[in-house]
């Protein structure tokens, strides 16, 4: 079996998926192709991402495995624990368990509580002690009150945490207590360069090696060669989803002008828009909308050429991440892309990587 390009990734059941099966080619077509990982995005309809992982466990043989990103509020600890532990033993150790702050809306819709810093730094800990086998009695901390936490006393094992992280506070928790951390689509070459940095520098100042701690660009990815109206919804579908749910981060993170975000949502087309734009906007309404959009808001992204997007990739790594998700696109998508980055890619810097994205060794 041939080896698989463990420094890059992708997500599987991109977008909107009309089925869950979906996956099943999309894995099997990635680890064909070389794609060493599988990152797993969670929405709440039909794309669990408990599910998904075991889907992807059961029909993969060697692709790394990461929920990037569900939420620690949506399921008991030990349920949460206990999940992580039979992907784990599932996959022979390719899995990562991916945790992220979540949208506080939805939140607020939900009747769950917003997720802080001290509750997942909480939550991670929990984990950690549970898959060494502990018992944990009368925990009262940042993530909740629990009589008795235990798994299997038997289990000692470490299973990576991975973090998708975006504000200071994030980036900061993810390099001092997490394996890993996968930064947010469309971050400028600024923002990218600054979130390494605050990344590498809460693991050193936590004591731990920088180096250990691994960084994901999460790069969209959108060549030339796919449909028009399929890049209009890559690229302005999507960017127009993440302004809809956290348009302030995103503005503030890469130090954009908010007086646009204001001009964006005021539109009658955004403002009247009823669900996620990525979703269930059309090409003509992804046109209008993408004259509310600067140009440079979505330039962060490889296109183009399969060449032309092989330089914009490997102009991320030259900003300091260790590993890029290929983001928004299915492995048949990617495949032009991903021939002409394996012909030129440099294998031996990237040969000690592990079997799962959560970590770089």
């Amino acid at each position: 079996m041939n080896d698989l390009m463990k420094e890059i990734g992708f997500y599987t059941l991109a977008g909107a998926p009309k089925s869950p099966r979906d996956l099943i080619d999309e894995v099997r077509d990635a680890e064909a192709m070389g794609i060493g990982n599988c990152f797993i995005s969670e929405r709440f309809n039909i794309k669990e991402a408990a599910t998904l992982s075991g889907a992807v466990g059961a029909i993969s043989s060697q692709i790394g495995i990461a929920t990037a990103a569900t939420n620690h509020n949506t399921r008991h600890p030990m349920v949460t624990g206990a999940f992580a532990t039979t992907m784990h033993f599932l996959t022979e150790g390719r899995f990562s368990l991916g945790l992220g702050r979540g949208i506080d809306m939805l939140f607020d819709a939900m009747g769950l509580p917003r997720i802080k810093t001290a509750q997942l730094e909480d939550f991670v800990g929990i984990m950690r002690r549970l898959w060494h086998g502990e018992t944990i009695l009368g925990h009262d901390g940042p993530c909740g009150n629990y009589p008795m936490l235990r798994l299997d006393p038997s289990f000692d094992v470490h299973i990576p945490v991975t973090f998708t992280a975006f504000g200071p506070n994030s980036l900061a928790f993810g390099g001092r207590a997490c394996d890993a951390v996968v930064l947010h689509t469309f971050f400028t070459d600024e923002t990218t360069a600054r979130c390494v940095k605050a990344v590498k520098q809460a693991a050193e100042e936590a004591g731990r090696d920088p180096d250990a701690v691994r960084v994901w660009s999460c790069f969209a990815t959108i060549g030339d060669h796919l449909p028009y109206p399929v890049r209009l919804k890559k690229t302005v579908g999507r960017m127009a989803t993440y302004l809809q749910a956290y348009g302030d981060l995103m503005v503030r993170t890469n130090n954009w002008d908010p007086a646009v975000l204001t001009r964006f949502r005021e539109a009658p087309i955004v403002a009247d828009f009823q669900g996620a734009i990525d979703q269930n906007a059309s090409t003509e309404e992804l046109e209008q909308i993408a004259e509310l959009i600067p140009e440079d808001w979505l330039a962060p992204a490889a296109s183009g050429s399969p060449e032309q997007c092989v330089a914009s990739i490997k102009e991320q790594f030259d900003l300091g991440v260790d590993s890029i998700i290929l983001h928004g696109a299915s492995p048949t998508d990617l495949k032009p892309i991903v021939e002409a980055y394996g012909k030129t890619r440099d294998g031996a810097r990237f040969k000690g990587l592990p079997a799962h994205p959560g970590g770089n060794s």
